[in-house]
């Protein structure tokens, strides 16, 4: 099928999805995380492919954890579109309005963006939480997956279009780009006439591919050089607590820590601690001089390019700091805006961090990793949105909507 009858296909699609009923969007995601689960083996051997595929093209296993499916990971995944299926309905919400002084009656109300493009990488589960999402929130969606996942992503929207066919909802409301070609992968960047916004999700390289090359508006999302700062008075056990969670829990994904910043008056005493901590889950450490002189032994010396590497693996740059100053400056010079942590028992430190730090999410006293749709409440997320206009943070069905002004009178001309 070409990307023309693609994007008309969509588009016809989302006609119908911006008037369906909360009723019907709520029995086809429910008819989709049924089928998910009756489809566990099909998806399982899709999947056994490209994780053969992956290991044969050396994919690292930090990556290739985020690519595997298991019947627990499949079965996680019905249920969050079970989740979606339960949350308010977005669309059709009054967001403000009022009457004027001639009379109209002004209502500002919530609807879909119409077709929303996602490119992203390597993890199936987007697959299945941009789908639920777009059709909750009345948007067709076309999705192109990176060509290490296209089996199980061919596999899981051929199951939830087919299961749409007995509901209300057109199965051409979720398709996929087979061809993972970059020629097409362009073309499809300039598909303006059906697509309404482009929303990119991985590495900081997709997401650079995507806005030189686009021609519809782009929602940035995913890219994520998170910081920890252990501020001087920081509590010793939370702080180990939580730079190794940060850290080690999930090295792949884009709100896990990639640098650690640590005051000078605690660094001699905390750092070995955290050190030992990291080096159980084999966390290879590069530090800066003053860290390095501490960790002796421990770390390897820290160059420039690791202050502003998303590693998406089992290493962490480590950098003393002599003050909040220091370490603010450092995270504004690299961050890309996701997510960042204090951790500190000074309340002004904890105040003045939260309020200079300019990033989506910034933490006191908890872990990088709760950056999530589903911690956040809001269900599953299209992205972490590191920009500003339209939507920040975890993109949950409410960022997934535009708005319309409904103007009604009784006669009134200008």
């Amino acid at each position: 099928m070409s990307l023309a009858n693609l994007g008309q296909k969509a588009k016809s699609a989302a006609y119908t999805l911006a008037s369906a009923s909360t009723g019907d969007k709520n029995a086809a995601l429910l008819a989709i995380a049924n089928s998910l689960e009756d489809s566990i083996s099909e998806i399982l051997a899709a999947n056994e492919i490209d994780m053969a595929n992956a290991e044969t093209n050396s994919i690292p296993v930090t990556m290739r954890d985020r690519l595997h499916l298991t019947r627990e990971r499949i079965l996680d995944i019905a249920d969050a579109v079970r989740f979606v299926a339960g949350l308010p309905d977005p669309v059709g919400r009054v967001i403000g309005g009022g009457s004027r002084p001639n009379g109209l009656n002004i209502v500002k109300k919530a609807v879909p963006l119409g077709v929303i493009g996602i490119i992203y990488e390597s993890r199936p589960n987007v697959t299945a939480d941009s789908a639920a999402l777009c059709l909750k929130s009345g948007n067709a969606c076309i999705l192109r997956g990176g060509s290490d996942a296209i089996n199980s992503n061919m596999a899981l929207v051929k199951i939830m279009s087919s299961a749409l066919r007995d509901t209300a909802i057109p199965p051409e409301s979720i398709q996929i780009l087979e061809d993972t070609t970059r020629e097409t992968a362009r073309e499809f960047m300039r598909l303006n006439k059906y697509i309404d916004v482009l929303v990119p999700r991985g590495g900081q390289g997709l997401i650079d591919t995507v806005v030189e090359n686009a021609s519809i508006p782009v929602i940035e999302t995913g890219a994520g050089i998170c910081h920890i700062f252990v501020d001087e008075s920081a509590d010793e056990n939370m702080a180990v607590n939580i730079v190794d969670n940060a850290k080690t829990s999930r090295p792949s994904v884009c709100n896990a820590m990639e640098t650690l910043l640590i005051h000078k008056n605690c660094a001699g005493n905390l750092l070995p601690k955290i050190a030992d901590k990291l080096i159980q889950s084999s966390v290879e450490l590069r530090a800066c001089p003053c860290a390095l002189e501490i960790l002796k032994s421990k770390a390897v010396p820290a160059t420039e390019d690791d202050w502003a590497t998303e590693y998406n693996d089992y290493i962490l740059a480590i950098k003393v700091v002599d003050s909040l100053d220091e370490a603010l400056s450092h995270i504004e010079k690299y961050s890309t805006s996701h997510s960042e942590a204090i951790v500190t028992s000074d309340l002004a430190n904890s105040e003045r961090f939260t309020a200079r730090v300019d990033s989506a999410a910034v933490y006191v006293n908890a872990s990088t990793r709760f950056t999530d749709g589903a911690e956040f409440g809001l269900g599953a997320e299209i992205g972490i949105s590191s920009q500003k206009l339209h939507a920040r943070g975890p993109m949950g069905l409410q960022e997934l909507c535009s708005y319309k002004y409904i103007v009604t009178g009784n006669g009134q001309i200008r």
